[in-house]
């Protein structure tokens, strides 16, 4: 095989997944959430949406489970406004205590509305504003 064809299948390869168990993989997440004010929260599939290819909602609920005590985990929540880290941590309320000791208020069914307390990077909000796309931050 030539050199040619070689590097021209070499080219062609995509890149390798960054393992979700890798520090940096991990830290992609944990720099968006550290920008999420108090009293206001994202859910797993924003976040997904704004880093981009090989990330989903469950991987970045995988990384919350890694998240150190300078990450707000707490601030991260599903898409129906819920709290989501029941069965993986005790007290089973301890989330939404702490969202509810920051002002946010759920309902009888444990919701909070995410119109009221969804947080938007404000590099997204201006981009979505102007032609209705996320961007990522590490492109």
């Amino acid at each position: 095989m030539s050199n040619e064809v070689k590097e021209t299948e070499a080219k062609a390869q995509p890149a390798p997944r960054e393992n979700r168990d890798s520090p940096t993989y991990r830290e992609r997440v944990f720099v968006i959430v550290r920008r999420i004010p108090a009293g206001r929260v994202m859910t797993y599939g924003q976040l997904a949406e704004i880093l981009g290819a090989g990330y989903d909602a469950r991987t970045v609920g995988y990384c919350m489970h890694a998240a150190t005590q300078d990450v707000p985990w707490h601030r991260v929540i599903n898409a129906q406004g819920a709290c989501s880290t029941g069965r993986v941590i005790l007290p089973a309320n301890k989330q939404q205590s702490m969202l509810e000791n920051e002002g946010i208020e759920f309902d009888a069914k444990e919701k909070c509305d995410l119109a009221r307390y969804r947080w938007m990077l404000p590099e997204a909000e201006q981009v979505a504003t102007n032609d209705d796309e996320q961007p990522s931050l590490f492109d």
